[in-house]
Formats: C-alpha cells, structure tokens, sequence
C-alpha cells in the first residue's frame, strides 16, 4: 500500500474515533431507486469505500455506470456522502446499476486523501487507483454485467476518470463522460491551469477509451467554456484521445461547475450523453416496466 495513504488512513481514524454521535445519523435511502450503501472492499485487506447503489427492479445483470465526484473545500473525510439523483434516476430509468463510490480519504470511506500538489497527472491517477478498486469489486456482483460499463465524473471526479481512460484498458468500460473536470490549485507558486492542461494531454497519449465532455461558460472554476476547457480539449485530442467537447453556453439554473448534479441540468446533458450512449453501444432508452 502506498505509505503516504497509510499515514492518512491512520489520521484520518483518529478522526473518526473523535467524531460527535450525530454524525452517525441513519442516512436518507429513496426506495424508488431501490438506494442503498454499502461498503465496498478494495482488494486484499485494503480501505473499504462508502459507496452508494441504485438499481431497477429485478435481479439482473445490469449495465452499469460508476459515477464519481468532485472534492469540496476543506477536509474531505467531511465532504457528505455523494448521492447525484438526478443522474441516478436517470439511468436507472434506462436500465442501469448506479454505483456512487466515495474515494479514499472522502466521507466514510477509509484511506486517505494523499494530494500531489500542483502535479494534478499524478493527483488524477492516484484517485483512478480507487475507480479501478471499486469495479474489480463491483463487476463480481451478480446483478452487474461486467461488459458494458460507462464512467462519469464531475469536477475531481472528471479529472478521476479521464485519468482512469488513459492509465487502464479496463476491459468492458466503454466510454467516459467528463462534466467540468479538473483541479484547481489557490497557491501562487503552482501554475495550476499548466498543469491542467498537462494532465489532460498526457491522459490522452495512451486512452482508447471514446469520452464526452460538458462545459459552461459562467463556470467558477474554469471560467469560459472556450478558454480553459478548450485548452484542455484540444491537448487531450492532439495527443490522440477521442473526446467530444459539448461547451453549453451560460447555465441558467447556477454556477455551471455543479451544471450536472442540478435538476435543471438534465435538459442539457440527457440527449447528447444517450446519444453518445448510443454510439459505444450501450442502452440509451427507457426501459420497459
């Protein structure tokens, strides 16, 4: 095991140890979505991840999409469980297992948080080290069907699985969708858009993986869709990866940055991402009741 998530790990126990009862609340669960949380293991004696399940009636197997989220200011063994509803319902309406891992070092999750600093191509591979943990352990269930997969990401999330798409060929992922991916780092001393761009293009020298990618203009990370983003897309492609840039003007409902998790952003995203789905084979329609 890595030995700086190991000293975290221990921290962030001590942590836990000192935690007030109320913390331990029973959590919400939307049965319509058959919710619930489990603690997925992530190899042999290794951290267990909080992560949150939806599903559609019946036994199986499913299609599933791992969605992964973004990192709040602060500590992240505070950050709250991420739950993406909107999304969850969504594709569970389209017939998929929804899987919401939270990371090392996030919520209840065990490991810790280890940041790279200004080196976000490090930073985003070390969190794809926990994507590729959580579906070696979900593609055993039996209601997962471990050909047909598809990543999502929001904010760090995206930054997670565009690194996760050119650091494994993992078999059965078919696509990746990307919605406002990225770090941003506050210390003058680190050239953090750079570095950004960086990353991006050096995911997309070895990632065969087809991705989709949304951003908006009024974006408090990013700023405008044709600025950054734009940057970041052009160096993934010109690295050869295939990745389709969907820059959606100014988001109405909010900052654009949470555009995703946002009821009003459904509308935007749901036909290019079934439409996308459709051309890396993975079911993109309603399904039947």
């Amino acid at each position: 095991m890595n030995r700086h998530r190991t000293i975290a790990r221990i921290t962030l126990s001590l942590i836990a140890f000192a935690l007030p009862a109320f913390a331990q609340d029973a959590p919400v669960l939307d049965a319509k979505l058959n919710e619930q949380i489990v603690m997925l293991p992530v190899g042999d004696g290794g951290p267990k991840l909080e992560t949150t399940i939806f599903k559609p009636d019946g036994a199986g197997p499913f299609p599933l999409v791992v969605i992964n989220h973004g990192k709040a200011f602060g500590n992240p063994y505070f950050q709250p469980r991420a739950r993406y509803l909107v999304a969850a319902r969504e594709f569970v309406r389209l017939g998929y297992l929804v899987a919401a891992p939270m990371r090392q070092g996030f919520s209840k999750s065990g490991g810790g948080y280890v940041d790279p600093r200004c080196n976000f191509t490090s930073n985003g591979r070390l969190q794809a080290e926990d994507i590729k943990g959580a579906l070696d352990t979900l593609v055993k269930r039996e209601d997962v069907d471990p050909a047909r997969i598809l990543l999502i990401g929001q904010s760090h999330g995206g930054l997670a699985v565009m690194a996760f798409g050119g650091t494994y060929n993992y078999p059965g992922v078919k696509g990746i969708i990307n919605f406002a991916g990225g770090l941003k780092w506050s210390d003058s001393s680190c050239q953090w858009e750079s570095s950004l761009v960086r990353a991006f293009g050096t995911y997309g020298e070895t990632s065969k993986v087809p991705t989709l990618w949304f951003y908006g203009d009024n974006d408090s990370y990013w700023g405008p869709a044709d600025d950054l983003p734009t940057r970041m897309h052009a160096a993934y492609s010109k690295a050869g990866g295939t990745a389709k840039l969907v820059a959606f003007g100014k988001f109405d409902g909010g900052d654009a940055h949470g555009m995703f998790g946002a009821g009003a952003g459904l509308k935007i995203w749901r036909d290019p991402a079934r439409e996308f789905l459709r051309g890396i084979g993975m079911p993109a329609l309603p399904v039947e009741n």
